[in-house]
């Protein structure tokens, strides 16, 4: 440890431009997955906005339990699929996965393809699940 501090002291440029590096890389990284929202915001989204909630995940991880009323395209899918959803290109629309990582790029097609407001559940169905929120299983 103490030769962290001693390299930083060493070399302070270069320390700065790795952080100043690391910090632009992850701002771009957010900003390229989109807008996120919690579970709490995603609630909202669907009882006030009346959001589709459009689930990507692939069918067997569907059928362990998905948000009702969810329409599912799989991921590998989207790109093939995606006409049908151009009713929803000026609704709101919350992508979720198993994560909130795979959602980033989907939305990011979905933004390509002319949809206004796309965002992603932040912690995808996991963290749906973790706040026990209701969940249906086929």
């Amino acid at each position: 440890m103490e030769r962290i501090f001693e390299f930083i002291g060493n070399h302070p440029l270069l320390v700065t431009a790795w952080l100043l590096t690391l910090t632009v890389l992850l701002w771009t990284e957010k900003r390229k997955s989109g807008k996120s929202v919690t579970t709490a915001e995603a609630t909202r989204m669907i009882n006030k906005e009346s959001a589709l909630i459009l689930d990507i995940r692939n069918k067997k991880e569907w059928d362990t339990g998905h948000i009702a009323n969810s329409r599912h395209i799989p991921f590998a899918d989207l790109d093939r699929r995606i006409t049908e959803l151009d009713n929803y290109k000026e609704k709101p629309i919350i992508v979720v996965c198993n994560l909130g990582q795979t959602a980033g790029s989907a939305g990011k097609k979905l933004k390509t393809a002319g949809f206004t407001q796309v965002a992603r559940l932040s912690g995808g169905i996991t963290e749906w699940k973790a706040q026990h929120l209701p969940i249906v299983k086929k």
